[in-house]
């Protein structure tokens, strides 16, 4: 990230996409937090990109110690008036922010392909904030996604792994894959102990949305979709990385 970009206005809605869909809220989050339960260790716990705290409200069912970084002031002041004293929050960039402690668990979902140096951010992180024995959750889009791939097939888009203008928009600056996603973590120094996925998805978010509003899709279809996501992570929405401390990355 760089100061010459506008946090703000990139989490406005464009007009062919928004930048948080109901199925990224109520679908996604539900299952990021089914799979991150398992690993979280006891402690603190530090959100990096919380976002309006629509997330940050899920943990608070397992921390009651929560720090928040977050560019944008706009989502701070919603995210404040929506957790109150319950989390604190920091509005910061990534490369300027100062944190006095370490803490057991970092959390960074649908953040990383925002940055402009991802690299140095996962650096901070394994150098500077991660405690011996804490844990990085990683979650990003994923450029193989089904819905992604069908939309290639479609001419929608050149490839798994272009930016599209709309994702530019709002601040993307790479799509991941698994591997590509692993190639950064190591790069920083971190230690990969665990990759997944989450979520089989073969229809776009929009579509996911519309069908939410029906009685089409039950509860035990979601469910079928996440263990199949578990089965073949390379076709989910999110691909998913649980790190620990590695090498100091200089």
């Amino acid at each position: 990230m760089t100061s010459k970009r506008n946090f703000d206005r990139e989490l406005d809605d464009t007009q062919g996409h928004r930048y948080a869909y109901n199925f990224d809220l109520d679908v996604m989050h539900r299952f990021m937090i089914k799979t991150f339960v398992p690993f979280f260790r006891k402690g603190n716990l530090l959100e990096l990109g919380s976002y309006k705290g629509d997330f940050t409200d899920r943990l608070l069912a397992y921390f009651s110690d929560i720090t928040c970084v977050e560019a944008s002031a706009e989502a701070v002041s919603e995210a404040a008036e929506r957790l109150g004293n319950k989390v604190h929050i920091v509005n910061a960039l990534f490369e300027d922010v100062t944190l006095e402690r370490r803490f057991d668990n970092i959390i960074l979902t649908h953040v990383l392909e925002h940055l402009d140096d991802p690299v140095k951010l996962l650096g901070r992180v394994n150098n500077e904030w991660l405690s011996e024995g804490g844990r990085l959750f990683i979650t990003c889009p994923n450029a193989n996604a089904p819905s992604r791939q069908i939309a290639v097939k479609m001419g929608l888009i050149s490839h798994n792994t272009a930016v599209t203008k709309d994702e530019a928009a709002h601040g993307h600056r790479i799509t991941y894959t698994l591997d590509t996603l692993e190639r950064d973590a190591s790069a920083a120094g971190l230690r990969v102990v665990q990759r997944s996925g989450i979520f089989f998805k073969a229809l776009a978010n929009f579509q996911w949305d519309r069908l939410l509003e029906t009685d089409i899709i039950s509860d035990g279809y979601l469910e079928g979709c996440y263990k199949l996501g578990q089965q073949y992570p390379d076709l989910c929405a999110s691909i998913f990385l649980l790190c620990e401390k590695g090498s100091k990355n200089e």
